[in-house]
């Protein structure tokens, strides 16, 4: 198979690249004069956006360039910092007649593993807040935009709402809110309220959620609240039963019952094997073993040689003091208890009663504050997030002209862009990967222990180095190679002990002769293996 071409997709992307770049399609779209708030940041933000003077907020905004483009936006330029920025609009929207689309345009360059890229759409300074003084408890009306750290990976749309009732502010959340791109394109989110009570979000013009205001299933907690709450000053009766079923109390234990018996019992028919080692230790010094030269008995503690399996245990049915297993035991029943009958005194699971809401109140459709500004307030371990071409409309196809004039561009750049890199990547991390394996290879074949079979994995390392692409299936092979030699070695001639709970275990001599002579094969084996590292233990007094 021949190697991918590239060079028709590079082109491709500097071609879109120098079209975005040479066009005016990234500025202002040619409906800005029906746009009600249109910010492109194609001029310095200083003379137009007010930067939060609280000391918290020590993040510094940057007017920079979007990587790859001509175009500008609002950079955070510092990594784990707060950062606050506010806009005042020169007229108040309101959301009481027809639609209202929200749009912006953020780039998270850098990527996002912990941090916020939302905007605020504030209310009117009146309801108690100053420009300079934008923090996190400034009055918005909307929340909207990408939101990412640990669990939390949502496009939030939040709406506070006052309860005409009481008088409060209610924060209420869109309920399973689209995730976060993951990416490092530029994307595009738009919120689209309808007077109809529905609100769309979408995701680069894509449809990713709809939602009713009015629904409970939408939005938590609900916009109306329940007509009626439990009562917190009900208190449960005293005699109130809630168990549905009780002991039978005309229940007698059984004479035989015993509750002492144990789960298990002494097999008393179990006979110990034929030919087991009652003198025999399971584990011996290690006749080979030696005590360091640089071992100090006054620092170190007496020398005492590592502990070896002993061979004698090998050939037999086991070593050591031999005892009889533990069987279940047939009378055993454990603690009694008294069956369960139904509990005539049952009255079911107890909850206070239900009372008028005095928080209820009934609406034909929500009642927005209107928006006087747009602000950014977040906290980002990230540096890197672009902000650009904020916009607020009243129609639908004006936010999808600009989608269409101002993003879909540079994405498409970038999109081209990404596909280029993921090819050339994928092409050289396979060969970086290949060579890793072969030279891996290389150095298996070099183990001692596999120096008979060292001339077939060569041959299979040449054959793999000819034909990269059939790397895995050399690895496959070395693989089978590499774990039949070593499970030889380990469990060839070895047979395990067991205890045998009744006597009929007869070592034929054939049996111990094949035994015996796998046994001297795997100890020619194991001597042409490098020697392992001598195990030292100390001697405690």
């Amino acid at each position: 198979m021949g190697e991918r071409k590239r060079i028709p997709l590079g082109i491709f992307a500097v071609l879109l690249l120098i079209s975005a770049s040479s066009f005016p399609l990234l500025r202002a779209s040619d409906d800005a004069d029906d746009a009600i708030f249109y910010e492109s940041f194609d001029e310095d933000f200083e003379d137009r956006w007010i930067v939060s003077q609280k000391d918290e907020y020590s993040g510094v905004w940057k007017h920079a360039k979007s990587e790859g483009h001509d175009d500008y936006g609002l950079l955070v330029s510092e990594k784990a910092r707060k950062y606050a920025i506010v806009k005042e609009l020169d007229q108040a929207v309101s959301f009481k007649d027809g639609t209202v689309v929200l749009q912006f345009e953020t780039r998270l360059q850098n990527g996002l593993e912990c941090g916020g890229a939302y905007l605020k759409y504030l209310r009117p300074q009146e309801a108690g807040w100053k420009p300079k003084e934008f923090d996190n408890e400034s009055p918005y009306s909307i929340m909207f935009g990408p939101d990412k750290c640990g669990s939390t990976n949502k496009v939030h749309f939040i709406f506070k709402h006052k309860n005409p009732k009481t008088g409060e502010y209610v924060e209420h959340h869109l309920k399973a809110p689209p995730s976060v791109p993951s990416d490092k394109l530029s994307h595009v989110y738009t919120a689209i309220l309808k007077p109809d009570n529905e609100v769309q979000i979408l995701v680069d013009g894509e449809q990713k959620k709809k939602a009713n205001f009015l629904s409970a299933d939408d939005f938590e907690p609900p916009l109306i609240p329940p007509k009626t709450i439990p009562d917190a000053d009900d208190k449960k009766p005293e005699d109130w039963d809630e168990r549905e079923k009780i002991p039978d109390p005309s229940a007698v234990k059984p004479d035989d019952w015993d509750e002492d018996a144990p789960l298990e019992i002494v097999d008393e028919e179990a006979e110990k094997p034929e030919g087991w080692l009652d003198d025999e230790p399971e584990e011996i010094d290690d006749p080979e073993a030696t005590k360091p030269e640089d071992w100090d008995d006054e620092e170190d503690g007496e020398w005492e040689a590592p502990k070896i399996e002993n061979p004698k245990c090998e050939a037999a049915p086991g070593c050591g003091e031999w005892k009889r297993p533990m069987k279940r035991n047939p009378a055993y029943k454990g603690k009694w208890h008294a069956p369960l009958i139904e509990n005539p005194a049952y009255k079911g699971i107890w909850k206070p009663r239900d009372i008028p809401n005095p928080a209820y109140f009934e609406l034909k459709k929500p009642d927005f504050e209107p928006i006087a500004a747009i602000g950014i307030e977040i906290w980002t371990m990230q540096d890197g997030i672009l902000f650009d071409n904020i916009l607020i409309a009243k129609d639908d196809k004006i936010a999808e002209s600009y989608r269409e004039t101002t993003w879909k561009p540079k994405f498409s750049v970038e999109k081209e862009k990404q596909k280029a890199e993921e090819a050339e990547a994928g092409s050289n991390g396979l060969a970086g990967f290949q060579k890793k394996v072969f030279d891996l290879l290389y150095k298996i074949a070099d183990i001692p222990f596999l120096s008979a079979y060292k001339p077939k994995i060569h041959d299979l390392i040449e054959k793999g180095e000819e034909q990269p692409n059939l790397t895995v299936g050399i690895l496959v092979a070395i693989l089978v190679v590499f774990v039949s030699i070593f499970f030889r070695i380990i469990f060839g001639g070895k047979k395990q002990p067991t205890r045998v709970e009744k006597t009929n275990v007869e070592l034929s001599e054939s049996g111990s002769n094949e035994k015996n002579g796998e046994n001297e094969e795997n100890k020619e084996k194991e001597e042409s293996s490098a020697p392992p590292r001598r195990r030292s233990t100390r001697r405690e007094d």
